[in-house]
C-alpha cells in the first residue's frame, strides 16, 4: 500500500519536476552582456531582484546592462518618479551585493 501511495505522489509532482523555471529579466539581460557573468551569478542577482523589485522594474533595470547611459540619465533625473524608481534599485544592488557578493 505504501508503495502505491509513493508512486502517486511521485506521479503527482513528476510534472513539476520537468517543467524549467524561466529565468527572469535581469537574468536574461545578465547573461547577455560582456560582463562575463555566468549562469549562477546571475541567478542569484535575479534572485536579489525578485526580492526587492517589481516586474515592471525590473524589465526597467534589466536595460541598463545593454544601457548604462540609461541608468545614468535615470540617476541624474529629477522627476519624482525616476527618484523613486532610483530609490528601489539602489535596494536592488545592496540586496544583490549582500546576498550574491559572497
Amino acid at each position: 500500500m505504501k508503495s502505491i501511495a509513493f508512486a502517486a505522489v511521485f506521479a503527482a509532482i513528476l510534472p513539476a519536476l520537468s517543467i524549467p523555471v524561466a529565468a527572469g529579466p535581469i537574468e536574461r539581460a545578465c547573461m547577455a552582456s560582456d560582463r562575463g557573468a555566468n549562469r549562477s551569478l546571475c541567478g542569484c542577482i535575479q534572485q536579489a531582484a525578485d526580492m526587492t523589485l517589481s516586474g515592471g522594474d525590473q524589465r526597467r533595470a534589466a536595460k541598463f546592462f545593454k544601457d548604462p547611459e540609461a541608468a545614468h540619465a535615470t540617476w541624474i533625473s529629477q522627476s519624482r518618479s525616476d527618484d523613486a524608481f532610483w530609490e528601489r534599485y539602489k535596494s536592488f544592488g545592496q540586496t544583490a551585493e549582500a546576498y550574491c557578493g559572497g
